[in-house]
């Protein structure tokens, strides 16, 4: 797959979601473990880090697993029952690249994007009929500011 052969090694940061994960890996993903096991698989393909978003995993609380040279870190946090949940994996992706930019280490863009698309979830607009867009602007409103 030139996905792997060509871009994955020249990654700071990979962020597949499960479906993705599995697709890359060749192997399905079901629990904690198993998305540490492909984190590590997918780092042994050259990229510096690797975020596997659970979100696809059913239950209470939403878990992520960090896989870095240095070691595993999962997050872990209740999940946010709505139907707005529709780019959430495109906005932790760039906020993760915003933190990286503004010099914030891997783990440290990780935990402040996950906060901000957390309250982005929580925050949703409700517009639409099927899954709605996160509210982006939530650090503006000025209850927050």
């Amino acid at each position: 797959m030139a996905l792997k052969r060509l871009l994955v090694a020249r990654a700071e940061i990979i962020t597949p979601n499960l479906p993705e994960a599995e697709a890359l890996c060749g192997a399905k993903i079901g629990d904690v473990p198993e998305m540490r096991a492909a984190g590590e698989t997918l780092l042994a393909l050259g990229c510096r880090a690797v975020l596997v978003k659970g979100g696809h995993l059913p239950g209470e609380i939403v878990s992520d697993v960090l896989v870095t040279a240095a070691g595993v870190r999962i997050w872990e946090s209740p999940r946010i029952t709505t139907r707005h949940t529709h780019g959430t994996g495109c906005t932790l992706a760039s906020a993760i690249a915003a933190g990286l930019a503004q010099g914030l280490g891997v783990e440290g863009a990780v935990d402040r994007a996950r906060n901000y698309v957390q309250r982005a979830i929580a925050g949703a607009p409700g517009l639409g009929r099927g899954h709605g867009p996160l509210d982006h602007a939530h650090p503006l409103h000025p209850d927050e500011i």
